[in-house]
């Protein structure tokens, strides 16, 4: 394999970057701009079409980002069809480039993986989580979801997980040993309450907050259930957007009272602010990959309330206090209870910052994933 300077590499997998579209859109940015400040030929091939939270958050079709080569590939703005479609082209793409590695994020595009490796290409594909198990998915998607899983393992060079359960499932599914490699991240900006106060009234410690995707997966429902039995004036604040159905939207919507609040998508001042000056972060899921959210929430220096799921608990070790999966009255117990005993709360603040900084660096995580380039493992 070339050395640094002369290595190009193909991203594909995820919708676009620079975005927080998802987890897997940031993962891509970080490794990316780390590897091109090496002197690697980085190329993210972005999907075109519209940023999935509206027309009103596209950016510029730019063609270099912070030294990364952007390059837009076909893709069928459909539901259903648009990461299918943008998979396709972008595999085609990579196959046929001037690429020595073709990356390749997630279970869904790995369904495409020969293409790249049947044209003598390194193929990696990291497997963010098993993302056929999401609840949104209907049969055909979940289907074709684990082809692409199976596919990863018949043609991806290596494969790297992000969770030692995700490992041991491979492991004993398929019987392929894969790479753990878990996501990074930096430490947070902390901002004092500024926009988020004229916006939505909210004040340092005066809010419970969660931020992804409102989707059944990640246990809205059940931090809602529990929420109305919390005896606080607090809010409780949702900063993400609803990407499933307007059945599940209306559901999350009749649980949520005068305290709830529901920002939409959020980025740049307004999510640091949020994240900055929450008095406890919740994480309720019953499915994770890796949670990017709650390194970066830990990383502000939260205290955080996650579910017993194992892809929180790695992360968190005994920095955080855990709720049973699933288990409303115990969510409700635990929240009651870092509302009542703030010392609690500042116990676990001052111990997230630094043990996530220094158990998650992105710069291992790109020398580690280099060393799977170079197939130097």
């Amino acid at each position: 394999m070339k050395k640094n300077t002369n290595m190009c590499v193909a991203m594909l997998g995820h919708k676009r970057v620079p975005s927080r579209e998802g987890g897997i859109e940031v993962v891509v940015e970080e490794l990316s701009t780390r590897m091109a400040a090496q002197g690697i030929k980085v190329t993210a091939l972005n999907r075109s079409g519209h940023h999935v939270a509206g027309a009103e958050y596209d950016s510029e079709r730019a063609k270099q980002y912070k030294g990364i080569h952007i390059k837009y590939v076909p893709t069928i703005n459909k539901k259903g069809l648009a990461a299918v479609s943008s998979s396709f082209f972008a595999c085609m793409q990579a196959g046929f480039g001037p690429y020595d590695v073709v990356h390749i994020h997630a279970e869904g595009p790995a369904y495409f993986a020969w293409i790249p490796k049947l044209l003598k290409k390194r193929v990696i594909v990291t497997v963010h989580g098993l993302d056929w198990q999401r609840a949104k998915w209907g049969n055909f998607a979940s289907r074709y979801i684990k082809a692409g899983e199976a596919n990863a393992v018949k043609y991806a060079d290596e494969i790297i997980v992000l969770s030692r359960g995700v490992q041991d499932y491979f492991r004993e599914t398929y019987h392929r040993e894969t790479v753990f490699i878990p996501n990074g991240v930096a430490p947070g900006e902390q901002l004092p309450a500024d926009l988020i106060t004229k916006k939505w009234g909210l004040e340092k410690d005066g809010y419970i907050l969660f931020v992804g995707r409102l989707v059944p997966e990640k246990g809205i429902k059940y931090l809602l259930e529990a929420w109305r039995n919390v005896k606080t004036d607090k809010k409780l604040v949702f900063a993400g957007m609803a990407s499933d159905t307007e059945e599940f939207r209306d559901e999350i919507k009749a649980l949520a009272d005068d305290r709830v609040i529901f920002t939409g998508f959020t980025v740049g001042q307004e999510l640091k602010e949020l994240y900055s000056n929450a008095y406890v972060y919740c994480l309720p899921s019953d499915l994770e990959g890796m949670p990017l959210t709650l390194l970066e929430a830990m990383s502000y220096g939260n205290c955080c309330l996650v579910s017993s799921i194992s892809e929180c608990t790695e992360v968190v070790e005994d920095k955080a206090v855990v709720f049973e999966k699933s288990n409303v009255q115990d969510l409700r117990d635990k929240l009651q209870e870092l509302i009542d005993h703030p010392e609690t709360v500042r116990k676990y603040k001052e111990a997230a910052e630094k043990f996530i900084t220094g158990k998650y660096n992105w710069d291992e995580v790109v020398e580690k994933t280099l060393e799977l380039y170079r197939d130097e493992k």
